[in-house]
């Protein structure tokens, strides 16, 4: 079976695995999927992340965080951008997710960012997710 968006398929096999109670989830890795990962460990949306190579194109295992009273630390996850249609903002019109509470993914011409490293940098780029 062949996924054409792997961003999306990401974001919900974290979801799923979040709804489902699980510590951990494998993703099938890329270097897009790695830094949109890297992303959730900073804001601090999942504990870790280990990339383990399995001679194809390795495996993300992201271990979720859970507050107290098992409720995931991510409330939402959202694609913006896809595949039939691309969504770019400059950099004084990047969104602000839940009016400044949560993260939007911005892939730029530096790497992937959160929207407030990209307004920083005063540059824009494709809106990949929102989190919160």
């Amino acid at each position: 079976m062949q996924i054409t968006d792997t961003i999306a398929d990401l974001l919900t096999r974290i979801r799923n695995a979040q709804s489902a109670k699980h510590d951990t989830v494998d993703i099938p890795a890329s270097n897009m999927k790695k830094a949109i990962c890297q992303i959730l460990v900073d804001e601090g949306y999942v504990k870790s992340f280990t990339v383990t190579e399995d001679g194809k194109q390795g495996v993300i295992t992201v271990t979720l965080k859970y507050v107290e009273g098992g409720v995931p630390a991510i409330k939402g996850l959202k694609r913006v951008s896809k595949p039939g249609l691309r969504i770019y903002s400059n950099a004084a019109e990047l969104p602000k997710v839940m009016k400044g509470l949560g993260t939007a993914v911005i892939s730029t011409s530096k790497g992937v960012m959160t929207d407030r490293e990209a307004r920083k940098m005063n540059i824009g780029g494709e809106v990949l997710a929102f989190i919160w």
